[in-house]
């Protein structure tokens, strides 16, 4: 699923637009027991309540793709004999009101997830009347299709500190017990996926809130769908690394520079293309360190540590990569920080056997808020 997909899905997370008859529920305490399981009518509780619900829910199709929303992929095996699939399917198909289904799903969750302290996992149902558009881009009085799908959210429970408070009536302290609260979805996911505005049986969006653990462990127990993408800061680290020793001695500031300004430029190019996935291949990658002045051997490193360490045929998110507002200059005692657009302003010499970085300051430059004027020596 892309930006635009899932923001369409996101916008049924109101009370009047949502078709979420029911809301299944299990609390799970800090032992991994099944405390209690709810079957709740989402109509009978006020409309502050839904709302609330339903912003947890919503929670679980935030973030950027690739970072904290991974489309996962089913195999042809998979949707035809896979118990995962089977499962999920299930539970679709019988809009939650399978018991025998959901309990095994609860199950699933409990015995795979590792995770501390107490939680609620949510689980709900919703029909959505697919808007289908005229080809003057005017929306049509026909439906599309129907898309039936799944949203699960697992939230911690938060309990909040004990208060001090003073009883007026009674004239004395006391202390107020902590109350518990559902907190922000560590994780959660979606199916089926909404690709091209349509249903994908053979796709899932998976949630996870934190960027270095993903818990991998639920997502092989529930989907069973391989290893998930390398996390986002991870992918980054791993590319500075795999640019540094393929380039060797050579990698000096105009070859960052310039890796730096053509991924930010694709990912500049790609927002005229939102209906696709923003990705980058080591083919292009490879492209830009030959534009970049990285030699043949440096070229043939690059690709063969890239395939090693993010996987044959791997695409990776350029955003991931590098940050494009951001370029930064560090030493061990000194950190110049110069916006990308200008990175012209920055040089590196040798002079008299001593290595430099050299900031040109046309436009004066000031040091601690103190306007400074720069003299000849």
């Amino acid at each position: 699923m892309i930006d635009k997909e899932i923001a369409e899905i996101r916008r049924r997370f109101r009370s009047d637009r949502c078709g979420i008859s029911r809301l299944r529920a299990c609390y799970v305490n800090e032992n991994k027991e099944m405390v209690s399981t709810t079957d709740q009518a989402l109509g009978l509780l006020s409309e502050d309540e839904i709302e609330h619900i339903l912003s947890i829910l919503k929670k679980t199709l935030s973030g950027a793709v690739g970072v904290h929303l991974i489309n996962l992929d089913f195999s042809t095996d998979q949707v035809m004999y896979g118990e995962e699939h089977k499962l999920l399917m299930a539970l679709r198909e019988s809009m939650l009101s399978d018991e025998a289904s959901v309990n095994a799903f609860f199950n699933k969750i409990i015995q795979s997830l590792a995770i501390d302290g107490s939680y609620i996992i949510l689980l709900a149902a919703d029909t959505y009347d697919v808007i289908s558009f005229r080809k003057d881009g005017e929306k049509s009085d026909d439906s599309s299709e129907i898309f039936r799908y799944l949203v699960c959210a697992v939230c911690p429970i938060k309990t909040s500190k004990t208060t001090l408070s003073y009883k007026v009536k009674e004239n004395c302290f006391c202390n107020l017990g902590g109350d518990t609260a559902l907190g922000r979805p560590e994780l959660g996911f979606m199916f089926p996926a909404f690709d091209n505005r349509t249903t994908n049986l053979y796709g899932a969006l998976y949630y996870t809130r934190s960027m270095e653990n993903s818990h991998e462990e639920l997502v092989d127990a529930l989907f069973h769908t391989g290893k998930l993408p390398m996390p986002a800061a991870a992918q980054k680290n791993t590319f500075r690394g795999i640019i540094a020793e393929s380039a060797g001695d050579a990698c000096s500031l105009s070859v960052v520079s310039s890796v730096h300004s053509q991924i930010a430029q694709v990912i500049e190019d790609q927002k005229a293309h939102r209906d696709e996935p923003c990705v980058i291949d080591k083919y292009a990658l490879r492209d830009i360190l030959e534009a970049s002045g990285v030699t043949d051997e440096g070229v043939a490193a690059f690709e063969k540590k890239f395939e090693a360490d993010f996987g044959a045929g791997a695409e990776v998110n350029p955003k991931n990569v590098i940050d494009v507002k951001k370029f930064e200059v560090r030493t061990p005692d000194v950190v110049i920080k110069v916006k990308p657009d200008r990175k012209d302003l920055i040089e590196t010499r040798i002079i008299d056997g001593t290595r430099y970085i050299l900031i040109r300051a046309d436009e004066g430059a000031e040091i601690n808020g103190i306007n400074i004027q720069i003299q000849e020596d």
